[in-house]
């Protein structure tokens, strides 16, 4: 009888294992993911069909739809007579400075987003004083308080948040917190309980629960937003959690990100990133002046935010950092803390480098992601051999994710340089027109770099047998990471 079990359970393994190849050779991808799909299927049956169940995208069409019907009817809102109108503050890709036209035409045929010009931007280093900025913005709230995070730990810095939000949500202001399920898997029904007892609405964003028709591991919202009376922003890549200041996981120290305030009109672009994932996750619209008042200019700098993810037709933030290797003259500085570049990206650095660009890469020398960090250090030696310059950081846990472009643009978000970012997670990235905030962005860059152990070519020639094997195979599950 088990005898017979068990070969009805082997026969319907392998069988699903056919029906999921075949669903991989139907929806052409990266050639390094099919191959690595197809190997796991084939050599783990069982476990193999359970991760890409799991993780997967035979999904990934009917995520673009429900959020490209989303995205129309936020896109409503300046087509509807009753709003008030906004000053055109943006500029077009014939505006724009002659270097950057190739960029600004690519960001508005992928992700229909413009430069917005007339706003403040404030760059943070510091945890504290971000969370310090975002608390004094919550606290002179008077209509609404829109949050939205990858992770939101039941700590005391969440639940330093979670008392704001009681306390602004018991003075009558909205307050609406959107999470990822995922990256809140943490959160108890007992630590949430008490922000809906006082009114405030919290979503949780692409819930894994199979008994659910909505459900995908794979596709995680790693947005981090916070737009309070649609007047003040906050985007880039700090999460809310004590790891940020250093109080747990002390052999990383406080987390390093970098992460931005923002003051104009700008700001709508983000609310309506909000506004788009909150309709999408509650069905519930946000569409009224309150949410989305007239904004006046306050300052000079130009932003313009461009969301990205699998909703997507095209791979958007793929194709934005390749535009933006492509477009450099003089020179490249990125940090990342998650460095798992496909082929592209690799002939794209290299390439750079090759025409005599400055590339400079920074990365944590110790990552709270093991298996990440092995696979990016095993791209180190064909890029070293180009003449990219690569530094790892081990003073603090490197969370940043920026790059500065020829010391005049740059861009702040959530986006790293992997697999995950360019075609599977839900990112927001700010790109940075103004010659100030790209010089600020640079001397910090120098100033990590500083701190940092330059890798030398001799370093990655000399690794020994069992390094390389433990590189190697990091490197071949890359597309999967």
């Amino acid at each position: 009888m088990l005898t017979w079990l068990w070969t009805i359970l082997t026969v319907g393994c392998e069988a699903a294992a056919v029906v999921a190849i075949l669903s991989i050779l139907r929806r052409p991808r990266e050639p390094r993911a099919m191959l690595a799909w197809i190997l796991a299927l084939l050599l783990l049956p069982g476990l193999g069909l359970v991760l890409f169940l799991a993780l997967g995208e035979p999904r990934r069409d009917w995520h673009r739809f429900r959020r490209r019907r989303s995205r129309r009817r936020i896109r409503a809102v300046s087509a509807d007579p009753t709003h008030p109108p906004q000053a055109k503050y943006f500029f077009t890709p014939a505006e724009a400075p002659e270097g950057l036209q190739p960029l600004v035409k690519l960001t508005d045929r992928l992700a229909a987003s413009f430069p917005i010009g007339g706003n403040v931007v404030t760059l943070y280093y510091d945890a504290d004083e971000t969370y310090d900025q975002l608390e004094a913005a919550i606290r002179g709230a008077r209509s609404h308080v829109h949050l939205e995070y990858y992770i939101f730990q039941p700590d005391q810095t969440g639940r330093r948040f979670r008392a704001l939000l009681i306390e602004k949500a018991r003075e009558g202001v909205h307050c609406r917190l959107l999470l990822d399920f995922v990256g809140c898997w943490r959160l108890s029904r007992r630590f949430i309980q008490p922000l809906k007892d006082a009114g405030v609405q919290v979503a949780f964003c692409l819930p894994v629960v199979p008994w659910r028709s909505r459900w995908r591991a794979n596709f995680r919202n790693h947005r981090k937003i916070a737009v309070i009376d649609g007047q003040i922003g906050f985007t880039g890549s700090q999460n809310i959690g004590d790891e940020y200041r250093g109080r747990k996981r002390r052999k990383y120290g406080p987390w390093r990100d970098t992460h931005l305030r923002i003051v104009g009109p700008g700001v709508r672009d983000l609310q309506e990133v909000f506004a788009r994932d909150w309709h999408y996750t509650t069905k519930k619209s946000l569409l009224d002046d309150r949410h989305f008042p007239r904004t006046e200019a306050a300052g000079s700098h130009v932003v313009q935010v461009v969301p990205s993810g699998p909703d997507q037709r095209e791979d958007v933030m793929h194709q934005l950092l390749f535009a933006a290797v492509s477009a450099a003259r003089e020179s490249i500085s990125i940090i990342t803390p998650y460095f798992v570049p496909d082929r592209a990206m690799i002939l794209a650095l290299r390439s750079a480098a090759f025409r005599g660009v400055q590339v400079r890469l920074l990365v944590p020398a110790c990552s709270d992601h093991r298996i990440v960090l092995w696979a990016g250090r095993s791209f180190y030696k064909d890029l070293i051999g180009s003449g990219v310059q690569i530094y790892e950081h081990d003073h603090t846990m490197l969370h940043s994710k920026v790059m500065v472009i020829d010391r005049s643009w740059a861009m702040v978000g959530s986006a790293n340089v992997d697999e995950r970012s360019f075609r599977v997670n839900f990112e927001l990235t700010t790109i940075l027109y103004s010659t100030d905030l790209a010089d600020d962005l640079y001397r910090d860059f120098e100033t990590l770099r500083a701190q940092s152990r330059h890798i030398k070519r001799r370093s990655v020639s000399s690794r020994s047998t069992g390094e390389s094997l433990l590189l190697g195979l990091a490197r071949l599950a890359s597309p999967l990471l």
